[in-house]
């Protein structure tokens, strides 16, 4: 298949593109800068650079592609460490979860794209009480901190916007929260506050590998 990856320079995007690249699909990467296009041609994909909140430009890398799939990896995470200030952190994030989505599942769907699969993500997002363990059922907090609400907003435009998604098929895929180089979390500045206990610290290990083999293993399953 021909897959576009936005964000293919991501945590999770360098070990997804290689990953799909050894399955034997044909790989377009998306990154912002062209700094970075080089780290795309390595890691096997045919580089693209484009601002994932420039429509036209979305538009245009998109039907150059020609994709059968889309995927959405598109974050601003890396540098995220003042969790005290939640939203103004995870604000270009944000404009990503909500513009990028919207630019990048109307391009998608110019281009002939059967299926859009984006990043979503599951923790805090949902509603206490209930079963320790939660489930897509389980509704999310319909009253979070006042620190958390445009981010839990962004959260559930990308996943209502994708969800509602018929041509192409849409599909949320729900990450928990990751820990590992460039993702943030073992920055000097998180590391700072984690000595000086201001971010709780329940377990600490690089997920983003695990989270490509799985958006991969969904691909292969849904080829059958």
């Amino acid at each position: 298949m021909r897959i576009f990856v936005a964000g293919a320079t991501g945590a999770v995007g360098r070990e997804l593109v290689p990953a799909l690249v050894a399955a034997g699909h044909s790989v377009t990467g998306m990154t912002r800068t062209a700094a970075k296009a080089e780290a795309v041609k390595r890691l096997g994909a045919e580089p693209v650079v484009a601002d994932g909140l420039d429509a036209p430009a979305v538009r245009s890398a998109v039907l150059s592609a020609r994709p059968d799939v889309v995927i959405d990896e598109m974050t601003d995470l890396a540098a995220v460490t003042d969790l005290r200030h939640f939203d103004r952190a995870f604000a270009t994030t944000n404009q990503l979860r909500t513009s990028g989505t919207d630019f990048l599942l109307v391009a998608a769907r110019e281009a002939g794209a059967k299926r859009f699969i984006a990043q979503s993500f599951c923790g805090w997002t949902y509603a206490s009480g209930g079963a320790p363990v939660k489930t897509e059922d389980d509704p999310l907090d319909s009253d979070p901190p006042h620190e958390l609400r445009r981010t839990l907003e962004a959260i559930q435009h990308l996943e209502q916007a994708v969800t509602a998604s018929t041509a192409p098929e849409g599909i949320v895929l729900c990450y928990g929260s990751f820990y590992g180089p460039d993702t943030g979390m073992l920055s000097s500045a998180m590391i700072n506050q984690l000595r000086h206990r201001r971010l709780p610290l329940l377990g600490v290990r690089d997920r983003c590998r695990d989270q490509a083999r799985q958006t991969r293993q969904y691909l292969q399953h849904r080829r059958r």
